[in-house]
């Protein structure tokens, strides 16, 4: 086990920056599996038009939540991390296959999740070192 010593220290702007991100990013990642849980006709529309059947709708949605929900909580947030980027992943190849042109929107998600996680968390940081020291 690794001692606290060596997490790098958070400042009160990088953390109330990645907090913030992270509920906005939140807010729209809810939405978003909100919507597909209670089958809202535009995403059944738009799964339809990406080459998915109605019947996955819920499923995918409930997958998103999970995925979101791990990474709103600190113990389980870089797993969460983890389980948004492969599920952005999989909307950017999605998109790309579909010629659909808002391709990287998922990706900007997935820097945003990556960056907020960043902000917040002293592991992320010591892990993927973006400075020297």
């Amino acid at each position: 086990m690794q001692s606290l010593a060596n997490t790098p220290t958070t400042s009160k702007g990088m953390l109330w920056t990645g907090r913030i991100l992270t509920v906005l990013i939140g807010l729209f990642l809810l939405f978003d599996s909100g919507i597909k849980l209670v089958k809202a006709r535009a995403a059944v529309e738009g799964s339809l038009r990406l080459g998915y059947s109605e019947n996955l709708v819920v499923p995918i949605g409930a997958a998103l939540f999970v995925c979101l929900v791990l990474y709103l909580i600190p113990r389980t947030s870089i797993l969460g991390a983890i389980l948004l980027t492969g599920y952005l992943g999989g909307a950017t190849a999605t998109m790309v296959r579909m010629h659909d042109s808002w391709f990287f929107f998922p990706v900007v998600i997935g820097i945003l999740v990556w960056g907020a996680l960043y902000l917040r968390d002293g592991r992320v940081r010591r892990m993927i070192p973006l400075q020297s020291e």
